[in-house]
């Protein structure tokens, strides 16, 4: 895939999880709307959209040049959200940016610490979610990562980096500090998003270190 096209396939990406945001918005009731929000990470699973959530955690399987292509998809997706943020601004459901306003001023109301935090466990389950769409053998398994693991991050309110990408913008509320929180929220994400890799990967080198061991005793 070329660049340009892996840019817009990060563009996309953002649009679906903006298209997320905006049925959880419309939704009076939490539950409901955290569900349907899953439609955002379906619509770029089935389809191979680019995600910077659901990619970060192949990050030790690349080489250092992926680094560049989880660049180019963080931006991507930004602008994937920022459209869709607008645009709806324009529309006869323009309230529900007041409804962002209320999301985003709690966001922007919190400490870093707590929005790393909660960003570490948002990035964990996305690569929860992602990971058993990829390599669950079972259809029902795949999307059952999905069916879970999206509501639950919303209902703990834990930071998805490119949902708040499409609430900051729906609320029309960027600034110096929405920037930096967001930035916080993408390394937030990351480090939740290579735990599990990582540790996978050091039970592999560990269970590999203890057969060699083994074999050198015989």
């Amino acid at each position: 895939m070329s660049k340009f096209a892996s840019f817009l396939y990060s563009v996309a990406g953002g649009a679906a999880i903006a298209i997320g945001g905006v049925v959880f918005l419309a939704v009076d009731n939490k539950i409901i709307g955290s569900l349907f929000f899953t439609v955002g990470l379906f619509t770029v699973c089935v389809n191979g959209l680019n995600l910077y959530t659901g990619k970060v955690g192949y990050i030790f399987d690349n080489k250092p040049s992926y680094l560049l292509f989880l660049g180019s998809i963080w931006l991507g997706n930004l602008v994937g959200t920022v459209i869709p943020g607008y645009l709806i601004r324009a529309t006869r459901i323009a309230s529900l940016s007041q409804k962002a306003q209320t999301l985003v001023a709690t966001k922007l109301n919190d400490n870093l610490l707590s929005i790393f935090i909660l960003a570490v466990f948002c990035g964990i389950l996305m690569f929860i979610a992602v990971d058993s769409f990829k390599n669950n053998p079972h259809d029902f398994g795949k999307y059952l990562g999905l069916l879970f693991c999206v509501p639950v991050f919303i209902l703990c309110s834990f930071e998805h980096c490119v949902a708040n990408m499409f609430y900051f913008s729906i609320a029309n509320m960027w600034s110096a500090k929405a920037v930096l929180y967001l930035i916080v929220m993408t390394l937030g994400n990351s480090v939740g998003g290579v735990l599990l890799p990582l540790a996978r990967k050091l039970k592999l080198k560990a269970e590999a270190g203890a057969t060699a061991s083994t074999a050198g005793k015989r």
